[in-house]
């Protein structure tokens, strides 16, 4: 019996040890965003996540110890090679979790899930430098390597070791033992099992409490659970939850028009990761984006704008469909719920217009031809239209090319048109084709770099479009499909980190203007509607900006969290893991109540979708 139950320590000795370094190794990785954390803070992260390291640990254990009850009657070598063929293939896999969300962590902001796995193609390889990925295979193969030489010194000595048989009694021991791992495992001995939520001890920390998570216990969660998600129906109350969110959205009986023609036609450009950061007259910096800023003078600029969420997947659906980003999700991945939604492009076919949408990338990523094509769109151009040599760049046909794809068609299009064009050029990696207007080779001057070229490429198409026969009677609309965390390396709960452009220009537009109302992408659709005078209710996310009983306020959504924000700096931030709020900023208890009424009229309406 002793013998058995000294493997067993050594096993829980050993995997113990390996959870609490990959937690460190990932403070190590994540430096940037470690520095922010205190002594104190660090330490918490390790004593705090003990008890979800404990709860995967015990599943190995659980498993150790019946090999260990079955060996009291089977004594033999094999168990020997069991425990090292199971502890060789955990480590493999453990370090393929721990290596991916090194990199992930930093471009998305939350411990690794399967959400990424809807990614996987070759435009999601494009994300990341060759550098990077060398970087990351080194940390694999020394972890994993390192952790084998551990368990052949401290845990295969006594493995190795021939067991006897032993008696019934040994038998019941380590079954009980064994038995025993439900505790650890469950966490708990109240109704909760162990979840997230167990490890979050920081109330305005995000990334403290993410530290704290056990990677690996929550990626094999979220594969247990399953693609599916059903939100809550009872975050609040259901009743309350909608008469509060009827109060955000009043009617209008008038609207500010400021269009020449009654039916212009409408170009979107939907602009990869363009944070308000990068536009001066937005309060970000000077000389990044100098056509837009020009043209921030040239028509009516939206200086109080919000991203919904933080992926294109979720903008294209906010801005097309004024459906809000989900916290846990995204619905375009689900063709049975979008084909429900209301769609822009419907609205205006109704009214006439011809329909296109070009993108330099691959359009079969992340869903976006099923939704495309569900939305009714007559014309999809995306890489595979491009002749092969524009192939460029890891995501595609360089954006100064796709422009020049949307001006050829836009020259044999009838009006009325919608022509919806989304750029990829300054995503990661920022490979962008010009010399380099910022020299540096870190991530942030890379990001800075690419935002000007793709801020050149639109300056060019916008002087090229002034010069077409159509340019009189057209509106140009241009936002980004969501933020970035550079410049600044901001968290991804920040409302900076949200703020995005919003500026309509053209021919057609009949005056120039600065718009304050606090808005968000969803209120895209309903305020384009009313300049057509045919705002619709299906859009019932989306506010017209410039109506006469417009509420104020804006909403975005991260990874099981949302922002809320109201007018003179109110503006408050809930963790849904946690339950609690990170930021409380000028915030009535009336704020905090709309803010949850819109999150749960927001899981109510997806539930039935």
């Amino acid at each position: 019996m002793r013998e058995r139950l000294r493997i067993f320590l050594l096993l829980m000795l050993f995997w113990l040890s390996y959870m609490i370094f990959i937690r460190g190794l990932f403070l190590v990785y994540n430096h940037d965003l470690s520095a922010q954390l205190t002594a104190v803070d660090m330490v918490q992260t390790m004593t705090h996540g003990i008890r979800m390291d404990a709860s995967m640990v015990g599943y190995v254990l659980a498993l150790a110890g019946l090999l260990l009850m079955v060996s009291s009657f089977a004594a033999g070598r094999w168990l020997h090679r069991t425990l090292r063929v199971i502890t060789f293939s955990l480590l493999t896999l453990f370090g393929l979790v721990v290596m991916v969300d090194l990199e992930l962590y930093r471009h998305w902001g939350f411990r690794l899930n399967t959400t990424p796995f809807f990614y996987i193609g070759s435009g999601a390889l494009g994300s990341v430098s060759p550098g990077v990925v060398v970087g990351l295979i080194t940390i694999f193969f020394t972890v994993t390597v390192l952790y084998a030489w551990l368990y052949n010194r401290l845990v295969s000595p006594y493995t190795s070791t021939l067991l006897t048989k032993s008696t019934w009694g040994t038998a019941c021991v380590m079954l009980a033992v064994a038995g025993l791992m439900f505790f650890p495992i469950r966490g708990s001995v109240s109704v909760a099992p162990m979840n997230t939520g167990f490890v979050f001890f920081h109330k305005s920390k995000a990334y403290a409490n993410h530290t704290a998570i056990n990677v690996i216990w929550n990626f094999l969660n979220s594969v247990r659970k399953g693609a599916n998600v059903r939100y809550p129906e009872n975050f609040v109350n259901a009743a309350d939850a909608e008469a509060q969110f009827a109060a955000l959205y009043p009617a209008n009986d008038s609207t500010r028009h400021l269009f020449r023609t009654a039916r212009p036609n409408i170009i979107f450009i939907i602009i990869e990761s363009f944070t308000a950061d990068v536009i001066e007259p937005l309060g970000g910096l000077p000389d990044i984006a100098p056509n837009l800023n020009k043209l921030c003078k040239e028509g009516i600029l939206f200086d109080n704008f919000y991203a919904s969420g933080d992926r294109t997947d979720k903008g294209l659906v906010s801005i097309l469909s004024a459906y809000p980003a989900q916290p846990q999700t995204s619905i375009i991945k689900f063709p049975a719920k979008t084909q429900r939604l209301p769609h822009l492009n419907q609205a205006l076919r109704k009214l006439g217009y011809k329909s296109s949408f070009v993108y330099g990338g691959d359009v079969d990523f992340a869903n976006f031809r099923s939704y495309l094509t569900t939305s009714g769109f007559e014309h999809i151009t995306s890489v595979k239209d491009f002749p092969v040599e524009l192939d460029a760049s890891k995501w595609g046909v360089h954006d100064h090319f796709m422009f020049a794809q949307a001006l050829h068609e836009l020259d044999t299009t009838r009006s009325p048109f919608f022509k919806v064009i989304l750029t990829l050029s300054s995503h990661e990696p920022f490979d962008v084709p010009m010399e380099p207007f910022i020299t540096g080779q870190d991530e942030e001057s890379l990001f800075l770099n690419s935002c000007h070229y793709t801020d050149k490429s639109i300056g060019n198409f916008i002087e090229l479009c002034k010069k077409q026969p159509w340019w009189d009677n057209t509106i140009v609309v241009m936002t980004a499909d969501h933020g970035h965390r550079s410049p600044g390396n901001k968290e991804l709960k920040d409302k900076r980190r949200f703020k995005t452009p919003l500026l309509i220009m053209g021919g057609a537009v009949r005056q120039d203007t600065v718009i304050h109302t606090l808005a968000g992408q969803t209120d895209i659709a309903n305020t384009l509607l009313a300049q057509l005078d045919k705002p619709l209710p299906e859009f019932r996310f989306s506010k017209d900006i410039l109506g006469n009983n417009t509420v104020p306020f804006a909403a975005y959504f991260f990874n099981d969290g949302f922002g809320f924000l109201l007018p003179n700096d109110k503006h408050m931030v809930y963790d849904n893991t946690g339950k609690q709020f990170l930021e409380k900023v000028n915030s009535t208890e009336e704020d905090v109540a709309l803010g949850k009424a819109y999150q749960q009229v927001l899981y109510s309406d997806y539930n039935k979708r």
